[in-house]
């Protein structure tokens, strides 16, 4: 099934409409959907190299928007969001979130967890659709969200126009790894500048 969804992710990134169904996929993977917008951005940036910003705003916007939606499934819709989140079989650590948060530690965890799951290949759509289930603050998940997908479909955009095949094959054999890498080391420089400088 997953190979399906993969095969015809990448058809639809050389439709003529493919602004449209980038668009549409970003919404719905950050919400339910299990294949990355990635597999879209990079064959479309390929295709149109001076488009690189288009492609990376519109899959950034979308990825937002349907991460808002995600939000509103955990915050409304909880037995549909138990539902998602034990298809990807993270219902322990969702509860063990909850514990922490109902004895008043974790946000600041959670923080750097959505930042992660929004830039690396985590799935972000558990965590939408948790951060609605906790009733995390909607304006500090919106900020976070836009900035860790914007930097990630940023990141894939310019480097997929700049380097072509070259990114393709890195991101194929270490892509998972580096991309994990990079998002902690952002979170340790944030954390940092606001404890030393700004708290």
């Amino acid at each position: 099934m997953f190979k399906r969804f993969y095969n015809k992710s990448i058809e639809l990134a050389s439709n003529k409409r493919s602004n449209l169904y980038l668009g549409v996929v970003s919404f719905v993977e950050s919400s339910f959907f299990p294949i990355p917008p990635d597999v879209m951005v990079i064959p479309m940036v390929l295709a149109k190299k001076d488009s690189y910003l288009k492609i990376f705003l519109v899959a950034t916007i979308f990825s937002v928007l349907g991460g808002i939606f995600g939000y509103l499934i955990g915050y409304l819709f909880i037995d549909l969001a138990m539902h998602v989140i034990e298809f990807y079989n993270y219902e322990n650590k969702v509860l063990k979130l909850k514990m922490d948060l109902s004895q008043g530690s974790g946000m600041v965890i959670w923080l750097g967890t959505l930042f992660l799951a929004g830039f690396t290949p985590l799935p972000y759509k558990v965590f939408t659709i948790t951060s609605g289930l906790i009733a995390f603050d909607i304006v500090a998940f919106i900020i976070i969200s836009l900035i860790s997908r914007g930097l990630r479909f940023f990141l894939v955009s310019f480097l997929t126009a700049k380097f072509g095949d070259k990114f393709i094959k890195f991101i194929d054999q270490k892509g998972a790894v580096w991309s994990s890498i990079i998002g902690v080391i952002i979170i340790f420089i944030i954390t940092f500048i606001y404890f030393n400088f700004i708290k």
